[in-house]
């Protein structure tokens, strides 16, 4: 196994919520920097958040109905088997909870920052395969995002008529929608925006929302799974000199992940002390076997 496009992601600064991600992305194969785009976009990384005018609420703005949905397939992977067992859908598709005080409890999950990363990494991973076989072809975080904003059914609608002919209207298209996100599908002066135009203001709005959190790479860029291959070796150039080389050797070591020291011509391969993306291998470690950091 190998780690593709290392350097395309990046941890920001170090906190609750951006571990809960980072835990959250390594469990899943999601990337990163989307989920962490996604959160600022949705909710600017607080977990406490609640939207004025339906009952989204948390990191990543779940309704009550998405939540208990995810939650049924997928909490039983993640620790909340008890709340998956408590959730029932109808013959109508709605989820319901029988007991009260523990759907209370079950949607009070979605103030938990890693619940709601773990949740919404699933539900991402659920839109990548579904989308990634009706477009037949690589799935972005912007087309994740428009899964998350239209509804899988919707998006595939979209990203189809997209793919075909980017300049007509959107509006056009989703008139439902554009009644209730006027600012998403007009511009200021009443022009319809095209599907090309909605898009790009959806992708722009995800790496904002990434950069602002310290992440580097494009959180709208291709999604990627990332595993952590066991058996790698790290190669340390002859740059890396005293507490650089020490930082890294004891990090590997602590892992389980051979390093080895090399000549002047790897060093092109050279791993210093901390910054950004190998910080992010070393919090990929520490997500990986449950440690803190």
């Amino acid at each position: 196994m190998t780690i593709p496009n290392l350097t395309k992601v990046a941890v920001g600064r170090v906190g609750g919520v951006q571990n809960a991600i980072q835990l959250a992305s390594t469990r899943t194969g999601i990337d990163f920097n989307y989920l962490l785009g996604q959160a600022q976009v949705e909710s600017g990384l607080n977990a406490s958040a609640r939207a004025g005018t339906s009952s989204a609420t948390g990191l990543y703005q779940f309704i009550e109905q998405s939540w208990l949905g995810v939650v049924k397939n997928h909490g039983a992977d993640h620790g909340m088997g008890w709340a998956a067992d408590s959730i029932t859908r109808t013959a109508s598709g709605k989820y319901t909870v029988s007991d009260p005080s523990v759907r209370r409890q079950i949607l009070s999950l979605r103030n938990d920052p890693t619940a709601a990363s773990l949740m919404a990494a699933e539900h991402a991973s659920d839109n990548k395969d579904q989308l990634g076989a009706a477009l037949n072809r690589d799935v972005t975080g912007t087309d994740l995002y428009m899964a998350h904003f239209l509804g899988i059914g919707g998006a595939k609608k979209f990203l189809s008529a997209m793919d075909g002919n980017p300049a007509q209207s959107a509006a056009a298209l989703f008139p439902a929608a554009a009644r209730s996100n006027r600012n998403v599908f007009y511009a200021a002066d009443g022009s319809p925006r095209s599907l090309g135009d909605v898009y790009n203001r959806f992708a722009a709005k995800l790496d904002k929302g990434a950069a602002a959190s310290g992440a580097t790479g494009l959180a709208s860029g291709t999604i990627d799974a990332l595993k952590l291959d066991p058996d790698m070796q790290v190669v340390l150039g002859s740059e890396a000199q005293g507490g650089d080389r020490a930082w890294l050797a004891s990090t590997l070591e602590r892992f389980g992940v051979a390093g080895r020291a090399s000549g002047a011509s790897e060093a092109a391969a050279t791993l210093l002390r901390p910054n950004p993306d190998n910080a992010r291998l070393a919090y990929l470690m520490l997500a990986r076997l449950g440690g803190n950091v």
